[in-house]
């Protein structure tokens, strides 16, 4: 009689249970005791992209902290920052906008050139920024993680894992709750500019209230997405989904699947610590170019922008995968 309760209640888990096929990195977690709800190759090496950004967020808050910089100290448009493609803000060299502000941008546009004036503006060249992210990194247990660059451009030396995504959100959830509603904003205002988030999830899942998206031609669309529903909190990171509608589905869906298992799951779910290391696994992120943007252009120094149009826009709530149409194998 036991043993048949026990396989019932196992048939109804694996029937909320995230669809899995030909799935990338995915990991749901909550954030304040770090107990992970479901992880698909939360070790595989990947490219962050915009993602980045959240490092460049975590190293200007102790910045703020600790009294090196104010929120109004000037973040100055430089030659080098002004030099970035696209996503970017695009103000004159030598203006300026306040430190707290241009942390909002990139968190909220994600603006390339704005993350390298956080970053000359905190750290004194973009150089001496990336050391903090890099040494930010170790601190947090990062241990699959290389930053390179604030913004996510790509670079071969910039990448990361589910894993360690996870442990750099819940470090900014914990540390810094004073900076929470930064992660939430819908659009911020720059002069009578209004830029609005890439985040979709933030009006379209019930509860969404953080993270960031991110996109380069090699990662696919990646998104860290936070929740709270009756007081409940779970956070959820995707990488190397084939587009923002997708992205966005698949990270809905493990959200939904978390918070309808959370009673369960936080009895008797592992640590992000405490999750299996892989046997082995490639010593290079995935290079998902040729299947999400196509070959690469013959022309050489040509950078895609960091985020491309929203082609498959989520109006409403996606929570399954299985009643998504079918996309082309390719975005052009």
């Amino acid at each position: 009689m036991l043993r048949r309760a026990f396989l019932g209640l196992f048939a109804a888990f694996a029937l909320l249970a995230p669809t899995a096929a030909n799935a990338s990195p995915a990991l749901v977690f909550e954030p304040y005791n770090g107990t992970v709800f479901y992880a698909e190759d939360p070790d595989t090496l990947w490219f962050p992209a915009s993602l980045t950004k959240m490092m460049t967020a975590y190293v200007a808050f102790h910045a703020l902290r600790n009294g090196e910089v104010k929120p109004d100290t000037p973040a100055i448009v430089t030659k080098n920052a002004l030099a970035e493609p696209p996503t970017k803000l695009g103000l004159p060299v030598g203006t300026s906008i306040p430190l707290e502000t241009a942390i909002r941008v990139i968190i909220v546009k994600s603006a390339n050139d704005v993350a390298v004036m956080v970053a000359e503006t905190v750290g004194g060249s973009e150089e001496a920024f990336i050391d903090r992210m890099n040494e930010a990194a170790k601190r947090l247990g990062m241990t699959s993680t290389q930053f390179a660059n604030p913004h996510g451009l790509p670079n071969e030396q910039q990448y990361t894992t589910a894993r360690d995504l996870a442990r750099l959100a819940r470090a900014l959830i914990i540390e810094f709750p004073e900076y929470a509603d930064i992660f939430k904003m819908k659009s911020v205002a720059v002069g009578k500019r209004q830029l609005r988030t890439h985040n979709g999830l933030l009006r379209t899942f019930n509860g969404a209230d953080g993270m960031k998206t991110g996109f380069i031609c090699d990662s696919g669309f990646n998104i860290v997405v936070s929740a709270t529903r009756d007081g409940r909190k779970l956070v959820a990171v995707v990488l190397g989904e084939p587009s923002t509608r997708v992205r966005n589905a698949r990270a809905a869906q493990l959200l939904e699947n978390g918070f309808k298992r959370y009673f369960w799951k936080s009895l008797f779910g592992t640590s992000l610590n405490g999750l299996a290391q892989p046997a082995d696994r490639a010593d290079k992120p995935a290079h998902l170019r040729a299947v999400i943007c196509g070959p690469r252009p013959k022309r050489k120094k040509t950078r895609r922008s960091d985020v491309t149009p929203d082609l498959f826009r989520l109006e409403t709530p996606v929570t399954e995968l299985a009643d998504l149409p079918a996309l082309s194998p390719a975005i052009n």
